[in-house]
């Protein structure tokens, strides 16, 4: 028998490059050149190899070896480092790896549906907000769409960017402007890891661990082990878990300082439902990230659709309700944008007020910043005759109106089991308001800013934040 020589070379040269390239170090695409690190916790390092290779890291002046196990995963932890740069790290196994123009500061995971993919290039002000970004120490990250029906442990491709007019374009509008407002006080390095998808729900998000333990989703993973994945196309809402072990899995346990969250108007319908899996979701990554309860940032959905005429009950309200009850988890902050949406476009293109928001939610948060970080929220109210006086929290430096008459819009009040009408309402000091209608003699119940959109609210701390829509009753919602 004779054997085809050309023919067979290059299928001899195929084989022996695929062999040697199960023998080197492979590296997460996040683990590469202009990459930030967490400041003030360990640094894990992680990546793959042949069995039993063992893997030696370099930073600075740390030093760390391992040996790859027998899947080949290899991962060591660097130790804690303060803020600085530009540093170098090597990565030496059977080969050599030198990622350069590392710095250490702060990370942020920048995660939900469209109106965080919404691009800088869309915002408000895009052309400006473009030309003005020059900023070499804030860097993106942009982790590609990817549903899977198990969590993955790599991530197909990717690469951190220095922020430039050349860069910051495609990237997310709110976490670029939130990392702008933070880098601007801390004067640190800013590292944004985007991963998000429009018109996802939370639960795509959720690990099936977690999800599995929900009994509305429990038959739905069970469904999807039988999915064969290729056979059609299958959407990152169709089951549970995807967009987790595409888009999430693999970046654990990349240190982060914390996550910004905007999402809900996929769950609005289902708001009651969302009680359980927002904050289930966010204990879900905290426990995943095996990080401690880090600080966990989210933006409240902003006032869209037709503006309400007739007090009415809503979907979105229920949703906005469900995200102000989260902040009963601990390290939890809320931006309130009900001032800032749009009645006919649901993504809003004022992501510069989302981002400041939140930044200052941060501010509180994640770093201890003695201010106001969030508009008026309901404490108690007492009720006396026709008049119910309602007190709240976080008015800064004063309860305000901004109407020159004084008067407060989107108040409602409703007898006991009556229907909710428009009501008047007036600050009275600093935390006090009084909310009086000539429609309700005997008010039991007050709302404030329930509709999908209550339109031209005016009720504000003197720091300029808006108070957050809330409701006094416990009346069964419209939402599954």
């Amino acid at each position: 028998m004779r054997v085809n020589v050309l023919k067979t070379l290059p299928l001899l040269f195929l084989l022996l490059w695929s062999m040697a390239g199960m023998s080197q170090v492979v590296l997460p695409p996040f683990f590469n050149c202009n990459m930030v690190l967490q400041q003030g916790i360990e640094i894990p390092v992680w990546g793959w190899a042949s069995p039993g290779e063992k893997v030696t890291v370099t930073f600075e002046n740390n030093t760390a070896s391992t040996r790859t196990g027998k899947n080949g995963k290899w991962r060591v932890n660097l130790p804690k480092m303060n803020y600085g740069g530009p540093y170098k790290m090597t990565v030496k196994g059977k080969n050599f790896r030198t990622i350069e123009n590392i710095m250490i500061g702060e990370v942020w995971v920048c995660s939900g549906q469209s109106n965080m993919e919404f691009k800088v290039k869309t915002t408000k002000n895009a052309e400006t907000e473009i030309a003005a970004a020059n900023y070499p120490n804030i860097r993106f990250f942009t982790v590609k769409k990817r549903v899977s029906k198990e969590p993955q442990e790599n991530l197909e491709e990717g690469e951190w960017w220095l922020c430039s007019p050349e860069s910051v374009a495609d990237f997310s509008a709110v976490g670029y402007f939130f990392g702008r407002n933070l880098y601007e006080k801390l004067k640190v390095p800013i590292g944004l890891i985007h991963t998000s998808w429009g018109g996802t729900v939370a639960e795509t998000w959720t690990s099936a661990e977690t999800i599995a333990a929900d009994p509305d989703f429990s038959e739905m993973l069970t469904k999807l082990k039988n999915v064969d994945m290729n056979a059609g196309k299958v959407g990152p809402n169709n089951y549970p878990t995807l967009l987790y072990n595409g888009m999430l899995n693999p970046i654990i346990p990349y240190g982060i300082k914390g996550v910004i969250w905007y999402q809900g108007e996929s769950n609005a319908s289902r708001a009651q439902q969302y009680k359980r899996v927002f904050p289930n979701m966010i204990k879900d990554w905290r426990t995943k990230w095996n990080q401690g309860n880090f600080p966990f940032l989210f933006v409240q959905l902003a006032n869209f659709k037709k503006p309400v005429t007739i007090p009415a009950e809503s979907e979105w309200a229920e949703l906005r309700e469900t995200q102000t009850q989260t902040l009963k988890l601990e390290n939890t902050g809320m931006a309130t944008i009900i001032d800032a949406g749009d009645a006919d476009n649901i993504h809003p293109t004022d992501k510069q007020v989302v981002g400041y928001r939140l930044s200052l939610a941060a501010r509180k948060v994640a770093y201890g910043e003695n201010l106001v970080y969030t508009g008026p929220t309901y404490r108690d109210m007492k009720i006396d005759g026709n008049k119910i006086y309602l007190t709240f929290d976080n008015t800064g430096k004063g309860l305000q109106s901004a109407n020159r008459y004084g008067y407060i819009n989107g108040f409602t009040v409703a007898a006991d089991q009556g229907e909710f009408k428009w009501a008047k309402a007036t600050v009275i000091n600093e935390n006090t308001v009084m909310v009086t209608s000539d429609a309700v003699e005997k008010p039991v119940a007050v709302r404030y800013g329930w509709a999908d959109n209550p339109d031209d609210l005016n009720l504000y701390n003197a720091e300029g934040l808006p108070a957050n829509p809330f409701r006094t009753d416990s009346r069964p919602g419209i939402t599954k």
